[in-house]
């Protein structure tokens, strides 16, 4: 094998390809890369076994085809350390991989490519589609409510219903829950609905990777494993095993609730300033929503005690409840600081239900009142 090409688009492929591969394994071979050059194009690949990433290298001028396993950590480090606009010769004979540029050049051993898994390609069957913007917003929107320590496997992934119409991301800890709305199609024909568990991590490659905003992703969901394709990446993962929570449940339609509409941006300064006097022992703020204004105050024994005001239009009747204000943070983290949010609640026993008007929706369970 023998290739030409310049330094970025190669240490982009690189940069991808390092959130899959291990820094130790059992395996060695899967600390390698795994790079393959036919007449048309090269592609990089790697895998830990649980998650893959296939990613076409753009402008590489092939000299002579072929296959070889290059060691990720070194690779990146010589492309990183290099000159923008450099431009770089690698050949591999087997035994090892000569990496040549104007003013440098490596010799890397070499493995056998033959010994590495196959990674995924993305099948020519029915798939769903899904714009770019979209799948940003339902990573962003889901992931961070996830929890990969549960004991309950299922927690560790983001749940996706999908059709040929619409999708729906959820994730959950348990303690709150978070998900995501949009519009779906089928792409090379009508694939059969599916509901698989997608890991966290797979998610947060998917959105590292995502290809210009014009660009489609495709999915497609197999028995076992999900494949998303966003430009010239494919990326492939097994899906977590284990029963997702009845979400829906979480979602009850309640008429008596009381509905208040925040800005995310004062909602977001007025929960930081509440919590900087919490601990561990006292983590919970109050927030107190009477008619006019919502009054937030955190106590603990070593900090003392905090009280912030925000200006609201609420003209009903005072509602309390106390909240985690990390959970409330990391969900007014995703969004803009200029975006609605109605917060609905009924009594300081019954969660905290939060929405906006593009499909977004998240709950919080309350903590026992003091």
């Amino acid at each position: 094998m023998k290739v030409r090409c310049s330094r970025e688009p190669l240490l982009a492929a690189l940069q991808s390809a390092s959130a899959v591969v291990p820094a130790r394994s059992p395996k060695p071979v899967l600390t390698n890369v795994k790079l393959e050059a036919t007449s048309d194009s090269a592609v990089l690949s790697a895998t830990d076994l649980e998650v893959g990433i296939r990613t076409e290298i753009e402008g590489v001028e092939t000299l002579a085809p072929g296959a070889a396993l290059l060691p990720s950590a070194r690779l990146s480090a010589i492309v990183r350390e290099s000159a923008p606009g450099t431009v770089f010769e690698l050949s591999a004979d087997g035994t090892a991989t000569l990496v040549k540029a104007p003013r440098s050049e490596f010799r890397l051993p070499g493995e056998d490519p033959l010994e590495f898994p196959s990674v995924a390609t993305f099948p020519d069957e029915p798939c769903f589609e899904l714009s770019t913007p979209l799948v940003r917003e339902l990573v962003k929107r889901t992931v961070f409510a996830t929890d990969n320590e549960s004991s309950r496997f299922a927690l560790g992934g983001v749940l996706l219903e999908l059709s040929t119409r619409a999708v729906t991301a959820v994730g959950t800890d348990g303690r709150r829950l978070a998900k995501m709305e949009g519009p779906a199609a089928g792409f090379n024909g009508s694939p059969s609905d599916a509901q698989p568990i997608v890991p966290a991590r797979a998610m947060q490659l998917v959105e590292r990777c995502l290809a210009a905003a014009d660009a489609p992703v495709h999915v497609a969901v197999r028995p076992a494993e999900i494949l998303v394709r966003t430009g010239a990446t494919t990326i492939s993962a097994r899906l977590v095993e284990g029963r997702f929570p009845r979400w829906r449940d979480v979602f009850p339609e309640r008429p008596e609730a009381v509905r208040v509409s925040l800005v995310t941006g004062p909602l977001l300064a007025a929960v930081r300033q509440a919590a900087i006097v919490t601990s561990e022992q006292s983590k919970g703020v109050d927030f107190v929503f009477e008619p006019g204004r919502l009054v937030l105050s955190g106590r603990s024994a070593e900090s003392g005690e905090s009280r912030i005001e925000l200006p609201i239009d609420h003209a009903g009747e005072a509602v309390k409840i106390k909240l985690d204000p990390r959970f409330m943070s990391d969900f007014l983290r995703v969004l803009d600081g200029g975006v609605t949010v109605s917060v609905e609640l009924t009594d300081p026993q019954s969660a905290c239900v939060c929405r906006t008007d593009d499909g977004y929706g998240y709950v919080i369970m309350p903590l026992a009142a003091d």
